[in-house]
């Protein structure tokens, strides 16, 4: 949370290091790769020790594992119906990556994986190939036909196929990018209110502890904030997720 001279480096935190020294530096293993260990960690001890009881009146990892259930299965049966059962397990493994992903960047000293491109636009290529297997598994050639609505005039093929293909293809790009910048945003205003309270707080006497209150106030705001941002995003991912997997199972 320093500032070098009075420069702020608020984009230092993305920068991969080497994790566990030589070793991480020879196999290139990064602390994102590390935190990502640390959330399927997270991930499978709340499904498997906080259903392990499976009490009648559950405790709080059981009532937070239920919970994390419930309301993926309502997101994916929502909006693919019930044909999307069988998609569930795949789209609550990407909503609790990416919860995760997101509220661990929020821990002093942790690093926000999801805050980098290469990952966020894997895990939408990976929505973006399952998708489109599954409409050609369903449908055939018929998933062509997705391209050029059902009624519109033929005249206007040239026109609408192309807009239609391109749209599509930007898929990943727009659900990678949608996270990777949120994640970067949030997390840069965080860096530079932060330093302005280390700066500010340095100045002597009761001026500089009065003044950094603003920029302290603002910082704590903005952590509760990027809170709802890292499940608002998950959300987003995951809803997304189920609309393309509606129009590949019902071809509109």
């Amino acid at each position: 949370m320093a500032a070098e001279g009075k420069a702020i480096d608020a984009l230092g935190q993305f920068e991969l290091q080497p994790f566990l020294g030589a070793f991480g530096e020879s196999v290139r293993f990064s602390q994102s790769n590390a935190h990502m260990l640390v959330a399927v960690g997270l991930i499978s001890g709340l499904m498997i020790w906080g259903m392990a009881r499976r009490a009648i009146i559950p405790g709080r990892l059981q009532a937070a594992a239920e919970m994390a259930y419930d309301f993926v299965h309502d997101l994916v049966t929502g909006q693919v119906g019930e044909e999307g059962k069988r998609f569930f397990p795949f789209v609550f493994t990407l909503f609790m990556f990416v919860l995760f992903g997101n509220l661990i960047g929020l821990l002093p000293f942790a690093f926000t994986f999801t805050s980098h491109i290469a990952v966020t636009f894997t895990l939408a290529m990976v929505v973006f190939i399952l998708v489109t297997l599954v409409a050609f598994a369903i449908h055939g050639t018929k998933f062509f036909g997705y391209f050029f609505p059902e009624g519109a005039p033929k005249l206007l093929a040239p026109l609408i196929i192309p807009i239609e293909i391109i749209s599509y293809l930007s898929r990943p790009v727009s659900l990678s990018v949608r996270l990777f910048a949120n994640m970067v945003a949030g997390h840069v205003m965080l860096k530079v209110f932060a330093t302005f309270v280390v700066m500010i707080g340095s100045a002597a006497g009761i001026v500089g502890i009065l003044g950094a209150t603003l920029p302290l106030a603002v910082n704590v705001a903005l952590v509760g904030f990027e809170l709802l941002v890292a499940f608002l995003q998950a959300y987003v991912f995951a809803i997304l997720t189920s609309i393309y997997l509606h129009d590949a199972v019902h071809l509109h």
